[in-house]
């Protein structure tokens, strides 16, 4: 997704429009914002330390991280399979345009090239949750419109948020994943490497 300035205007416009401010409110309880990681090209792990270190170093400070698991790639068949991770950040003094500007530069910097959806990557980062933030527009999503259906989103997220309420579907985290269709292969990285 190319993320344009027009974009991000757009989005504060349309957050004021309906009286809500695209900051987190760091008051609020489990205002963290979650982050996806993956990535199935080059040296996954490396890919995955170094986006983790490139948001550190933006500012944006990482306060828990899941383990990595290995995952089978879902909707593509026939590339390597992904590691996946999630983090949870402390954007202080960032909003969500912000926050989603950081992320995609972050992937840009990296040498991620747009391929086919849900295609082989050097890094994808992608905006989970945002507190109970919910943002419905076409370029933008928050909660991830995917979130509750992917296995590889919700292992590493009910890792270290297991008590999380999904703010559309008011279920906690640990529930959405005990309720989940998908089958694919999920397994912690580096166990018989």
């Amino acid at each position: 997704m190319i993320v344009s300035m027009g974009l991000i205007y757009e989005l504060d416009l349309l957050m004021n429009a309906i009286g809500q401010d695209s900051r987190l409110n760091d008051d609020e309880p489990g205002a963290a914002a979650y982050l996806g990681l993956g990535s199935n090209l080059n040296d996954r792990e490396a890919n995955l330390a170094e986006a983790v270190a490139r948001i550190n170093s933006a500012g944006v400070k990482v306060t828990r991280a899941s383990s990595i698991y290995e995952t089978e790639p879902v909707g593509f068949a026939g590339q390597p399979w992904f590691l996946n991770q999630v983090i949870a950040v402390a954007p202080r003094d960032a909003d969500a345009a912000n926050l989603l500007r950081l992320i995609k530069t972050i992937e840009n910097e990296m040498g991620r090239k747009p391929s086919v959806p849900n295609g082989p990557r050097l890094i994808d980062i992608d905006l989970l949750l945002l507190g109970s933030l919910i943002i419905n527009r076409a370029e933008l999503t928050v909660p991830h419109p995917r979130l509750h259906s992917r296995r590889f989103v919700l292992l590493p997220l009910c890792e270290i948020a297991p008590g999380l309420t999904h703010p559309l579907f008011g279920k906690r985290c640990s529930r959405l994943l005990d309720e989940l269709e998908d089958e694919s292969i999920v397994r912690p990285f580096g166990i018989n490497r």
